[in-house]
């Protein structure tokens, strides 16, 4: 078995692909890389694709392809964690972006793709519950899990309210769109050999993160 395994974790957002991907990387003692995290990290270091995904994202734009790309080489350049296992959260999102991150792996490959699969309408009604602090967004909440003090982040003391693209009309067409990209994706890896495992994502995290693991070590 490869102990520090390559891995990428796909699914809807909403799935619950940043929890298990924290327990992963924990778990397999790996770096937990998620493109929003890359990006801060990168534009905090001063590098050139760090700075403009920071451009794109203060204007509330997505971030263009190429820099992606930037910014994942610039994570994963050797001696970093290219040679000591990661696992991907939130990339690759296209084909395209799939493809260049073979280029960027130069031989070390992907091991597992792990596809978290969760009905739309449970995603749907999670989403529409989200709540995040305005300071930070990385502070999230829900309708059923507030904030001790009525709706102020406990961390940060920021409001916490609903994000304007979390309306389920909104998130209806964020999904047509995930679905339409990340078909190709699975289909690019399916072809390529790489091993494609889906895991059912409802339950509790506990039971999510079981089946995750047992599907990467059978895998592996």
């Amino acid at each position: 078995m490869t102990s520090r395994p390559r891995l990428v974790l796909l699914g809807k957002q909403g799935a619950g692909k940043g929890t298990q991907a924290v327990r992963l990387a924990a778990h397999y003692r790996i770096a937990h890389l998620s493109t929003g995290d890359m990006f801060r990290a990168q534009a905090q270091q001063g590098t050139a694709f760090g700075l403009e995904a920071k451009r794109y994202m203060d204007a509330g734009e997505l971030v263009p392809d190429e820099i992606v790309i930037g910014v994942i080489e610039e994570c994963l350049a050797p001696g970093g964690p290219l040679s000591a296992g990661f696992v991907l959260d939130g990339f690759p999102r296209t084909r395209a972006q799939a493809e260049e991150l073979e280029r960027v792996l130069d031989g070390k490959p992907i091991d597992v793709v792990l596809h978290l699969d969760v009905p739309r309408e449970v995603v749907v009604e999670r989403l529409s519950q989200r709540r995040v602090c305005v300071q930070n967004s990385a502070h999230i909440y829900s309708v059923s899990e507030p904030p001790r003090t009525e709706w102020i982040c406990d961390i940060c003391g920021g409001e916490v309210t609903q994000r304007e693209d979390d309306t389920p009309e909104a998130i209806n067409k964020r999904l047509d769109s995930y679905e339409r990209d990340t078909r190709p994706i699975r289909e690019f890896y399916g072809s390529s050999g790489r091993p494609l495992v889906t895991v059912d994502g409802m339950g509790s995290s506990d039971d999510v993160f079981d089946r995750c693991r047992d599907a990467i070590d059978a895998a592996l």
